[in-house]
């Protein structure tokens, strides 16, 4: 048995994209079940996650439907208590559960400005004042954070479920270019460069059609996160690979890298990797054989 977890769209849902990074992040097995946001989806797949009323929601192997990704969080470190959720010194735990109740709550203004879009990224949305405010709190709880617990990179040493409740934050000041400091540039950064975010991302850029509720006029900018390496999907299935890197099942769609055709099972398989061929380590191991 294994973890369930359904997840809405991963370009826009950003308590999903807490919700899986709590798995892939900690490597986690977990079995997805994807839904469609402002469609029927969502309610139907729900129904056999009652009590449940929105994405994600985590069923426990042995059947406890958990909602909400603070519980989810808690609960995976109890079952889990190797696999690193929270830190293991006490000072730097508090510190990463203080963080992640506050953004679980918090921060209103700008989850409502900035709705996370990871297929886009913008020069200016003209942040007002309660965002700005937000961002000012933010740049406060992240420098203590750092501070107390003698952290570079992350908010409190090795990257915890902390970091995790913080991606999409990341993910709004990529997408719609808002100002902070160097510090807090560096971290938003890191997430960016995360291979479990690198690879929720390339799978959004995929993930169906575009929903218009998060589109907005502002001019646009490339994406600020690592650039991709250059790849294009091709018609056939011939490839110097016969099984699918990610599967094992037999070739039947195929990607050009680099003058090299590399096949996969499926175009779902071969599209998230064309968006992002390095967040995958797997593809990443014929690339460079």
């Amino acid at each position: 048995m294994t973890y369930d977890l359904v997840i809405g769209d991963r370009a826009y849902s950003s308590w999903s994209l807490r919700g899986w990074l709590l798995f892939d992040a900690f490597n986690i097995p977990v079995k997805l079940h994807t839904a469609r946001l402002y469609t029927d989806e969502l309610a139907n797949t729900l129904k056999a996650f009652h009590p449940a009323r929105t994405a994600p929601t985590m069923r426990t192997p042995d059947g406890v439907v958990v909602p909400e990704t603070i519980a989810i969080a808690e609960e995976l470190a109890s079952r889990h208590p190797d696999a690193g959720l929270w830190p293991t010194a006490p000072k730097a735990r508090a510190i990463a559960r203080v963080l992640a109740a506050e953004m679980h709550a918090g921060f209103v203004a700008l989850r409502s400005h900035c709705p996370m879009n990871l297929r886009v990224s913008y020069t200016d949305c003209s942040p007002p004042t309660e965002v700005r405010a937000d961002l000012a709190r933010l740049e406060t709880i992240w420098a203590w954070a750092q501070e107390e617990t003698g952290s570079d990179t992350w908010l409190c040493g090795a990257y915890s479920a902390a970091d995790a409740f913080f991606a999409p934050v990341a993910a709004r000041v990529a997408s719609y270019n808002l100002p902070m400091s160097p510090r807090a540039m560096a971290y938003v950064r890191a997430h960016l460069a995360h291979p479990s975010f690198r690879r929720w991302r390339a799978m959004g850029m995929i993930d169906g059609a575009d929903q218009e509720f998060y589109r907005r006029g502002y001019p646009r900018r490339p994406w600020p996160g690592p650039v991709p390496l250059a790849s294009r999907p091709v018609e056939g299935s011939m490839a110097e690979n016969s099984a699918c890197p990610y599967s094992g099942k037999p070739v039947t769609h195929v990607l050009e890298i680099a003058g090299r055709r590399i096949g996969f099972c499926n175009a779902f398989c071969r599209d998230k990797t064309v968006a992002d061929p390095e967040a995958w380590p797997r593809f990443m191991a014929i690339y460079q054989a």
